[in-house]
């Protein structure tokens, strides 16, 4: 998946949001109940792809918490002496 995909996705659980809106002003509930339903797995779906992109963005980044060599940023010291 990419941002891609979740920016589609996203455009479809925005239609799918509006169609089961109309549906309901229309008193058509069984309509309106499966667009809802289409429109939740559309930002599931979203959801995911950005997970996945933000996990595999993370994975590339370097490593900052790696100790350089000759420190110890862990002792703790209680002053002069």
């Amino acid at each position: 998946m990419s941002l891609e995909e979740a920016s589609r996705q996203l455009e479809a659980a925005i239609h799918d949001a509006r169609v089961s809106f109309d549906c309901i002003l229309l008193e058509e509930l069984d309509r309106a109940h499966t667009n809802a339903i289409t429109a939740r797995a559309a930002v599931d779906a979203a959801e995911q792809a950005l997970r996945v992109e933000l996990e595999k963005r993370a994975a590339e980044k370097p490593d900052t918490t790696e100790r350089v060599e000759g420190s110890d940023v862990s002792a703790e010291s209680d002053g002069p002496g």
